[in-house]
């Protein structure tokens, strides 16, 4: 596939998770509060398909991993809003079975994934690690914020949620300068201001409800 139209899909997908930030950012300012609202979850779940496809295509498993372990977070955060519920079966099919269908397709060809992903001579196996590393970090935000929804039994976006997020988002950005990958670069700097503005909000308003 065309170098451009893999880049045009990883751009695509940081596009999504952008506009989710800027909406969810936009929306908690006016409320003075951090909110999680529907558009968030939706948008999420667009991104990391596209961008799972993204990473898949430039045979890079840290951006692969990192989506994997989210994607079905958004799924359940979308379930506890009611959002999920009301799309087409055909659609929530779709979503819910292909990243188990890739999955399936890579464990028929070990020695091909291998060789594709874990000895690629484009990334340096401490690259590869920290990397992964990174975004396991990154991703590791969204397991917190699923215990803390699960606990509460509805869709929050903790204080901690956006620590880890500071965190993750800067391991991978220097992973993405070693890689100097425009598209990871591109979103994650973004996010930095959003998260430590997210940040700040929901620790003044914790202080003013106490």
């Amino acid at each position: 596939m065309p170098t451009a139209v893999i880049f045009s899909i990883g751009l695509l997908a940081q596009g999504f998770f952008s506009a989710r930030i800027l909406v969810q950012w936009i929306l908690s300012e006016r409320a003075r509060k951090v909110l999680s609202p529907d558009i968030f979850w939706i948008l999420s779940l667009a991104g990391s398909y596209l961008l799972c496809l993204y990473g898949w295509l430039r045979e890079d498993f840290a951006i692969v991993l990192g989506q994997f372990i989210s994607y079905y977070v958004y799924i359940y955060n979308l379930r506890l809003k009611g959002v999920w519920q009301r799309w087409p079966l055909a659609v929530r099919l779709l979503l819910l079975l292909t990243p188990i269908a890739v999955i399936g397709i890579a464990a028929l060809q070990p020695e091909k994934l291998a060789d594709t992903f874990l000895r690629n001579d484009d990334i340096p196996l401490w690259l590869l690690i920290y990397g992964s590393a990174g975004q396991i970090l990154f991703t590791l935000r969204f397991v917190y914020q699923w215990y803390v929804s699960r606990k509460l039994q509805r869709s929050e976006l903790p204080p901690g949620f956006w620590i880890i997020s500071l965190a993750g988002s800067t391991a991978i950005v220097s992973y993405a300068i070693f890689r100097l990958d425009p598209v990871l670069i591109l979103g994650q700097s973004f996010g930095l201001v959003a998260y430590a503005r997210n940040l700040y909000i929901g620790l003044m308003n914790r202080k003013t409800i106490q």
